[in-house]
């Protein structure tokens, strides 16, 4: 593949939702360009960029794959997301490294749920797209009414750019508003068409509507327009591309995928419309505290960022870049600025898929590979070391699903955590924490399809096999009531005996220990003070009714007595623990839960289910807030035992629609018949 400069160059993510054909575009397009001498199918398993076992098993995408190819002097570089929910932060990292992106919309199931998600994200980061309206040959096809509700979701600065010449299963052919020209398909051979004259009178009202939006980029084509002047194409092409960079316009193309219907338009519109990298401006990044900035410019220093990292126990680690500024090549020693590590290159090339293609320099803008790299992970910044430039990592979705692994076989743990640890480099919205109070190993992750995946990765590429439960709950056990109560330990056993003898006060607290003493006349000796403070504080490890930790309490040492020759540190020690146990059982002793806080985005119609499921799982609703969006955000209060499985819940309540944050705020009592169970249960465990 040869050099392309960076104003040749375009980057472009395919986003939307699971099933709109994404991956086959990726195919179509591989098959026009001519690298590929037929297309590939998702269901036969023999696509370009689903090469991943689980996505062939699946019959989905799981990560982004980047598809390199050319045509008339351009490099397009696609990036295939998925469009399952659970790997959102795979359009993340590909919209970070892409100028603009095609938003696939299933002409036969209209908008879904991934299609609005995608169409908020690259709303909110303002980047250019263009709807690419798939499918349009499936049976009960209508153009009108899938276009009408379109705009009236997403507004009318979707215009279609293309009209299309039959639908359902007649399509055939489209019609290319801005030139009025038509074209039918047969393969991907298109050839030159009539237009039917039935919608010619649809064809003027759009280009009205166009070269108004034209004439709103710049003030003298304004005056041009309300002179009734005509614009030249330059003019028409300029005004167009940059309507569609501010994202007051995204055009609207037909095709099917499947048939290699309307690639070369979507390849045209991309040329002609999408901005090259250097058309996006600068790039802001920073050298210690200051700001500098950086052209996206091969004569600028080298810069780039990470945005995916591949992990393949045969062929290494791959790490995938967009490079900012300046170029990189073969012979760079790169500095990762992020961890502040200088690595060596493992190679360079461009990914196509998984096959690797080699190149000896990848300039600015486009996007390259190398493997080997030691620190180097997703998000990190590297650069020349002369000239450090550290820009903002991806920001990722936190994990809403958490669940515990087991080892089905013994021995495994340390295989286990090694192979997570390699996992969260490919996928950094997945998380891998040891638990240090329940003692179990948690993965987290956006849903339970993502979690599953990452089980099935162990097994099929690592060779080890666990299972998923829910995690323990960390609860805590404490007091209502107050005891005083006698610990005594004596020993007696030939030669120097042990004795200890306290009397100790156990009452509520708002610390979580407190140790006094109130001690007259040297009934203890002051030196075994500490003694009984260390029996008392190691006992509080364990409490008398599950085993839990016990918190908020005080404990007063207010007599005892001791023996000048038996009585020692280890007596005094065993005396308060001993004390403990008792006091504790006849203090009123009860459990503790941990409480979340709960804030829940959803749409305004789900909000009486999202609400009478809050009450279930014991919840409080603390209030609403609107959103600017029309969306509302529901905070509320609940058990952390009641909300494992919140995420999947949430998620067939709302269709995908809700999100949700929590962080814990505090313990409160369990409910007395839900504390009876738990008790039960761990003295089952003991058992």
């Amino acid at each position: 593949m040869k050099v392309y400069q960076t104003d040749e160059i375009r980057n472009l993510s395919l986003i939307g939702h699971s099933g709109s054909g994404k991956t086959t575009l990726t195919e179509a397009i591989l098959f026009f360009t001519g690298v590929t001498k037929r297309q590939g199918k998702v269901e036969d398993g023999n696509t370009i960029s689903d090469f991943d076992k689980e996505e062939i098993s699946r019959k989905v995408s799981i990560g982004t794959a980047v598809v390199p190819v050319e045509w008339n002097d351009i490099k397009y570089n696609f990036l295939d997301t998925p469009g399952y929910f659970d790997f959102v932060g795979e359009m993340y990292g590909a919209l970070k490294a892409s100028e603009g992106a095609v938003l696939l919309v299933d002409a036969s199931s209209g908008i879904e749920v991934g299609t609005e998600k995608s169409w908020k994200y690259t709303e909110k980061h303002n980047i250019p797209r263009i709807i690419f309206l798939n499918k349009m040959d499936k049976e009960n096809v209508n153009f009108e009414k899938v276009l009408n509700n379109i705009q009236a979701q997403f507004g009318d600065k979707v215009v279609p750019f293309t009209l299309p010449i039959g639908e359902a299963e007649s399509f055939k052919g489209l019609v290319n508003v801005i030139d009025e020209s038509a074209y039918e398909y047969e393969g991907k051979e298109a050839k030159q068409a009539d237009i039917p004259t039935e919608i010619q009178g649809e064809i003027e009202n759009i280009k009205e509507l166009l070269m108004e939006k034209v004439a709103e980029t710049d003030e003298e084509l304004m005056e041009k327009y309300f002179e009734g002047e005509e614009f030249t194409i330059e003019e028409i092409r300029k005004g167009l591309k940059l309507a569609i960079a501010n994202g007051d316009l995204v055009p609207l193309i037909v095709g099917s995928a499947e048939k290699s219907i309307g690639t070369d338009i979507l390849l045209n519109l991309a040329k002609n419309y999408i901005p090259n990298p250097a058309e996006v401006g600068t790039n802001i990044g920073y050298k210690d505290e200051d700001k500098i900035e950086r052209k996206v410019d091969i004569e600028e220093p080298f810069s780039a960022i990470v945005f995916k990292t591949i992990v393949d126990p045969f062929v290494g680690k791959l790490s995938l870049f967009k490079v900012l500024s300046g170029k990189m090549t073969k012979d760079h020693d790169i500095y990762n600025v992020s961890k502040d590590k200088t690595e060596k290159l493992g190679g360079l090339f461009v990914l196509r898929g998984k096959n690797q293609i080699e190149v000896s320099e990848i300039v600015a803008g486009d996007i390259g590979a190398t493997s080997k790299l030691q620190s180097t992970q997703t998000g990190d910044s590297i650069c020349d070391k002369s000239n450090p430039t550290l820009y903002d990592g991806i920001e990722y979705p936190q994990p809403t699903l958490f669940l515990a692994v087991e080892p089905k076989a013994k021995g495994d743990e340390e295989k286990i955590g090694t192979s997570l640890h390699r996992l969260t480099e490919e996928d950094p919205t997945f998380v891998v924490e040891r638990n240090s109070e329940t003692k179990q190993l948690l993965i987290g992750g956006q849903g339970n399809m993502q979690l599953t995946v990452i089980i099935d990765k162990l097994k099929n590429t690592f060779g080890v096999e666990v299972n998923l439960i829910n995690p323990k709950v960390a609860y805590r056990e404490t007091i209502k009531g107050t005891s005083s109560v006698q610990g005594k330990h004596k020993k007696q056993s030939g030669g120097a005996g042990q004795y200890g003898d306290v009397h100790i006060r156990f009452e509520p607290a708002d610390e979580d220990f407190i140790f006094e003493e109130e001690v007259f006349g040297g009934a203890v000796p002051r030196n075994y003070f500490p003694a009984v403070e260390k029996g008392l504080r190691e006992s509080l490890e364990e409490g008398v009714l599950a085993g839990y930790p016990v918190v908020n309490l005080k404990a007063t040492l207010f007599d005892g007595s001791y023996h000048p020759v038996d009585s020692n540190e280890m007596a005094f020690k065993i005396a308060a623990s001993l004390a403990f146990k008792k006091g504790i059982e006849e203090a009123s002793p009860i459990l503790l839960e941990p409480i979340m806080k709960v804030e829940v985005l959803i749409p305004e119609d789900y909000m009486g289910d999202v609400m009478g499921d809050m009450n279930k799982r014991r919840g409080r609703i603390l209030g609403m807030e609107p959103q600017t969006d029309g969306s509302q955000l529901v905070i509320a209060e609940a058990p952390q035992a009641e909300l494992f499985e919140y995420a999947i819940d949430l998620r067939s309540m709302t269709q995908a629609r809700g999100s949700f944050t929590m962080e814990f705020i505090r313990y409160e009592e369990v409910p007395s018949n839900i504390a009876e169970k738990i008790i039960e249960e761990a003295k089952a465990e003991k058992e």
